[in-house]
């Protein structure tokens, strides 16, 4: 039976920054305000802040626990 070594994957790495990116976008700029506001949905505009925050926490934390699987993968070859 053949043992295969292949290099650890960075998709998930990848998936989490793009989402961190994401969420921070969504934080920061007026984005999804004027997205909420173009398709009338404007009256949750105060509300996105309990929601995206705590969605940019998780995201950054997300990222984090990522690159430490897969540098820990990454060391035990």
């Amino acid at each position: 039976m053949e043992i295969q070594t292949s290099q650890p994957s960075k998709k998930g790495i990848y998936a989490a920054i793009a989402g961190t990116m994401l969420v921070a976008l969504c934080c920061f700029t007026p984005i999804l305000v004027i997205t909420f506001g173009a398709v009338g949905l404007s009256a949750f505009t105060p509300y996105l802040d309990y929601v995206l925050f705590p969605a940019l926490v998780i995201m950054i934390v997300l990222t984090f626990v990522s690159y430490g699987k897969w540098k820990r993968s990454r060391s035990m070859r």
